[in-house]
C-alpha cells in the first residue's frame, strides 16, 4: 500500500524523475558526452544510490561496536599481526577503504575524533541513517536541495534544544562523563581506573596550553610488559626505558641543573664519504688526540656552568664518559626528539645543538631523578616543576597495552575538554530520543517540503537508541516507544538503562554525555550528509587527462 506522500505523484512524474538529474535538467545522452568518453560516469539518482550504499556498508562495519554492550573487531594486518578494538575511528582508519564517499565519511569521523575525542561511531551511524532517509525522500520526488535545507534547519534547532536542556557538571559528574565515554571499550574496572587517571591528568593541564592537543603534548605513553593492565599508573615527570651511561654514577639524585643537547657528545664524523691517506702514524694519533681534547673541552664547559644532569639526543663517546663522571655529571643518551621536548617543558631546559654554546640561562631544573628495574629493563624517571606526566601502561601482551593506551587517549581528550566546556547531557541515547521527539513537534511549524526532511532527520536520530538496544539484545521498538512516552511525561533526562532494562533519570545513574561531543557529532554528521546529497555526478577517469578530439566527435554526430 502506497503512503499518502507517494500517491501525490503520478506514474508519469516518476518516469520524469528517473530521466532527469537532481537539478531538473535532462541528462546528457552518452553519445553526446564527447568530452567524457574516457571517463566512467554515474549521475542522477544512480549516483545517490551508489553513495548511500557505500555509507550504509561503512556504518554496518561498526554498527555492532556502539554502546556498553557493543562487540569488538579484530583487525589483521598484512603481516598477520592482530588488533582487537571496538573504537569506531580506529576500525575505519585501519580498514582498506577505496570508495570515495566512504573515505569522505571516514574523514568526518576522524574530524570528530580530533575535535571531541568521542562520538566517532555515532557520527558515521547518523550520516548513514540521514542518507538512507534522504534517498526515500528523493524517490518521493523531493529535490536534494530541499532535503539539505531541511537538514540544516533540523540541525540548528537540535543545537538550540541541546543547549537549553544541558546542565553544568560538577567534579563528581566529570568522572562519570569520562566513564560513560569509555563504556564498551574495555572491562568496567579498567575503564573506571583509566577515568580516574584521565581526570587526575586533565586537572594539571592548563586550558590554554597548546590548544586541543595539550593532553597529547604533555603526557608520555610508555608501554611496560611487567604486571597486568590494572597496574597501569600515571607518573609525574618523564619516565623512559633508559639507564645512565656510567653505572658507577649515582642512580638517584634529589635535584639540580639539567642540560639538553639536541645532538651528541661524540667524535666528529665526516658528512660525506671520503678516504684519508695517512703516511705517518703520528698524524692519526694527533687527529684522535684533538678529537678527545674537544670532547674534554665540552665536558669542562658543562661542568663550569653547573650541569649535574646531561641528556643528549644522539650518542656520547666512550672517551667522554670518564670525564663526565669525574665532573659529577650523570648522563643519558639517545632520547627521541619528542621526549626531549617534553623534558624541556618539565625542567625548563632549552635544547641546544652545540654544548659549547650552552649558557647558564639555558639550563633547566629537575627536582628528582630515580631509576628502577621493571622486569629486566632499567627505567629512569625525571621530575621537575614544569608540567609533564607519563602513563605507564602495563599488560601481559602488546595488544592489551596498546588498547589501554587508546582508551586513555580517548579519556584524557574528553576530560581535558570537559574542563573548559563543562555542560553535560543525558547519555545512553536519551538526548537523541528527546531531540527526535522535539523535531517532530517542531516540523509542524514548516508547511513546505522541508517538513518531511526534518521528520527524516528526527528518524535518523532515533537510530542511536535503537542500535544501542539491538547491541544489548533488547527489542528496539519497545525501547523507542517506552522512552518516547516517559520523556513526554518526565522530561528529556529520562533514558533507557541497558543494564537494568528500565527507563530512569540518566543523571541519577551517571550516564552522561558532554554537550560538545553531541554538538560536534550532530554538526559533523549533518555536514557530511548534505555534502553527499549535493553530489549528482560521479566520474572516474580511465586514462590520463588528454585533449578531446572534437572533430572526430562532430563527425559521429
Amino acid at each position: 500500500m502506497k503512503r499518502k506522500e507517494d500517491m501525490i505523484f503520478s506514474n508519469n512524474m516518476d518516469e520524469r524523475i528517473e530521466n532527469r538529474d537532481f537539478c531538473g535538467r535532462a541528462m546528457v545522452e552518452p553519445d553526446q558526452d564527447v568530452a567524457l568518453e574516457d571517463t566512467d560516469r554515474i549521475h542522477g539518482r544512480t549516483a545517490l544510490v551508489n553513495n548511500v550504499r557505500a555509507a550504509t556498508s561503512l556504518a554496518g562495519a561498526i554498527r555492532s561496536t556502539l554502546g556498553p554492550k557493543g562487540l569488538d573487531k579484530m583487525l589483521v594486518d598484512e603481516d598477520g599481526s592482530a588488533l582487537v578494538t571496538n573504537d569506531g575511528v580506529t576500525v575505519l582508519e585501519t580498514a582498506n577503504v577505496e570508495h570515495p564517499t566512504a573515505r569522505l565519511l571516514i574523514g568526518a569521523s576522524s574530524s570528530q575524533d580530533r575535535e571531541a575525542r568521542d562520538g566517532t561511531t555515532t557520527t558515521i551511524l547518523l550520516v548513514a541513517e540521514m542518507l538512507q532517509n534522504s534517498l526515500e525522500l528523493v524517490r518521493m520526488g523531493i529535490h536534494p536541495s530541499i532535503i539539505a535545507n531541511g537538514y540544516g534547519i533540523a540541525l540548528e534547532e537540535c543545537l538550540l534544544e541541546a543547549g537549553r536542556i544541558s546542565k553544568e557538571a560538577d567534579e563528581g559528574q566529570k568522572k562519570q562523563v569520562v566513564f560513560t565515554s569509555l563504556q564498551g571499550k574495555g572491562d568496567s574496572s579498567l575503564c573506571n581506573l583509566i577515568s580516574s587517571l584521565a581526570i587526575e591528568a586533565a586537572s594539571e593541564i592548563p586550558l590554554d596550553d597548546f590548544g586541543d592537543e595539550a593532553e597529547r603534548m604533555r603526557i608520555k605513553r610508555l608501554p611496560v610488559s611487567q604486571g597486568n593492565v590494572m597496574d597501569t599508573t600515571l607518573e609525574k615527570g618523564l619516565m623512559l626505558p633508559k639507564s645512565r651511561v656510567d653505572v658507577s654514577s649515582p642512580p638517584v639524585s634529589e635535584g639540580g641543573k639539567v642540560a639538553i643537547i639536541d645532538g651528541g657528545l661524540d667524535q666528529e664524523k665526516l658528512e660525506i664519504n671520503a678516504y684519508i691517506e695517512v703516511e705517518n702514524p703520528g698524524v692519526l694519533q694527533n687527529f684522535h688526540k684533538r678529537s678527545i681534547e674537544k670532547i674534554r673541552g665540552q665536558v669542562n664547559h658543562l661542568s663550569s656552568i653547573g650541569v649535574e644532569l646531561l641528556v643528549v639526543r644522539d650518542g656520547i663517546a666512550e672517551e667522554a664518559i670518564p670525564y663526565l663522571t669525574e665532573s659529577g655529571i650523570t648522563a643519558y643518551r639517545r632520547f627521541e626528539k619528542k621526549d626531549l621536548d617534553l623534558l624541556s617543558k618539565i625542567t625548563g631546559a632549552k635544547p641546544v645543538r652545540d654544548p659549547l654554546k650552552l649558557k647558564e640561562d639555558g639550563l633547566g631544573e629537575f627536582t628528582k631523578r630515580s631509576e628502577e628495574s621493571i622486569g629486566e629493563v632499567k627505567h629512569t624517571l625525571i621530575e621537575g616543576e614544569g608540567l609533564g606526566m607519563t602513563l605507564v601502561a602495563r599488560g601481559s601482551s602488546s595488544v592489551i597495552r596498546e588498547e589501554a593506551i587508546r582508551i586513555f587517549n580517548d579519556a584524557i581528550g574528553v576530560a581535558h575538554r570537559l574542563n573548559g566546556k563543562s555542560k553535560i547531557l543525558p547519555g545512553g541515547g536519551a538526548i537523541q530520543a528527546h531531540l527526535a521527539g522535539h523535531l517532530r513537534s517542531f516540523s509542524q511549524s514548516h508547511k513546505g517540503r522541508e517538513q518531511l526532511a526534518i521528520e527524516a532527520y528526527a528518524s535518523a536520530l532515533e537510530s542511536i537508541p535503537r542500535i544501542l538496544a539491538e547491541n544489548a539484545g533488547i527489542d528496539p521498538v519497545e525501547v523507542i516507544l517506552s522512552l518516547s512516552a516517559d520523556q513526554k511525561e518526565s522530561g528529556a533526562w529520562i533514558g533507557f538503562d541497558l543494564h537494568n532494562r528500565e527507563n530512569v533519570d540518566m543523571q541519577n545513574i551517571g550516564i552522561l554525555d558532554p554537550l560538545f561531543v553531541v554538538e560536534h557529532a550532530l554538526s559533523g554528521a549533518t555536514e557530511a550528509a548534505i555534502g553527499v546529497l549535493r553530489i549528482d555526478d560521479v566520474l572516474w577517469a580511465k586514462t590520463d587527462p588528454s585533449t578531446p578530439d572534437w572533430e572526430e566527435g562532430s563527425k559521429e554526430d
